[in-house]
């Protein structure tokens, strides 16, 4: 049974009406995977009202709001091989984790699998699927579909040993582009990512969003990934770009702020990548650079 093999993880914070849409959703696989869903200390009642309507799902109660280390406290639980992340604004169509569950099976080095995602009401695709397929990295011809450099979370299926072998998502980075550095991680440890065509993903953008918040810490994550695990000629050149580039506004400052302020630790934590994973990001860097679907800054 498919649902014997990969379990439903989904951080939530203070969005109780798109995650119980997100969970009736769920409930309607014929997969019937378990579901958890780790409540980043929410105050809408949203814990409540999981525990009332969806009983059958394993539901964490945490003190505080945790970001996407949430997923970590619920990967704790998780006892099956492999995680289907999920957030509480999208879920999955229906036979797409039946066949993760098979790619997983077919192919021991492969780590994560993203789908491809709709955005929904209109059902259309998402802007990232073109660059997803069109992906630049180069992989070995037993990938079930174009080889990434990098995941979505929301719609991405991870092999568990694989997630808790790299640590999963740094505490560092808390939320807003957390996958980048993750993604780095499994690839040094010889894992690979891959895009999949064959499963859907549906996402519902929310509207409970503070999308100000959201572009400072996607600049310091960015900033911060690049000095952790970037050689000085790479993280130089991006630095430089992203101060070009970046919109000329506070919250672009508060970014290049933050980011300046947690640099001595981040020099401190910082581990170069070995020559070919370095090779595979420098040839994200110019998907990256006319990218119209990742601009975690603009």
């Amino acid at each position: 049974m498919t649902g014997d093999r990969i379990t439903v993880v989904i951080i939530t914070r203070n969005r109780r009406a798109e995650l119980l849409h997100t969970l009736d959703r769920l409930a309607e696989l014929p997969e019937r995977p378990p579901v958890i869903v780790a409540d980043n200390g929410s105050s809408d009642g949203t814990a409540d009202a999981v525990a009332r309507v969806h009983g059958g799902v394993r539901l964490l109660r945490l003190r505080r709001n945790l970001g996407a280390l949430g997923r970590n406290v619920a990967v704790r639980e998780v006892r099956t091989p492999y995680i289907a992340f999920c957030d509480d604004d999208s879920w999955w169509e229906p036979g797409a984790l039946e066949t993760a569950v098979d790619r997983f099976d077919r192919h021991p080095l492969l780590a994560t699998i993203t789908a491809r995602i709709l955005v929904e009401p209109a059902g259309t695709e998402d802007l990232i699927v073109a660059e997803l397929r069109s992906s630049p990295v180069p992989g070995p011809p037993w990938l079930p579909g174009p080889a990434l450099g990098s995941f979505i979370a929301a719609a991405t299926c991870v092999r568990t040993d694989a997630f808790r072998s790299a640590g999963g998502f740094s505490p560092r980075l808390w939320l807003d582009g957390e996958e980048e550095l993750l993604a780095t991680d499994l690839a040094v440890r010889g894992w690979w990512l891959a895009y999949v065509p064959e499963m859907t993903a549906h996402h519902a953008p929310s509207v409970v969003r503070d999308p100000t918040a959201r572009r400072v810490r996607g600049l310091r994550n960015t900033l911060w990934f690049t000095w952790l695990r970037r050689p000085l000629p790479a993280a130089v050149r991006r630095t430089l770009f992203l101060a070009r580039t970046v919109p000329r506004d506070r919250a672009s400052l508060r970014g290049f702020l933050q980011a300046a302020a947690g640099m001595p630790r981040t020099l401190a934590q910082r581990r170069v990548v070995p020559g070919e994973i370095e090779d595979r990001l420098r040839l994200l860097d110019e998907t990256q650079r006319t990218s119209t679907a990742r601009r975690y800054v603009s």
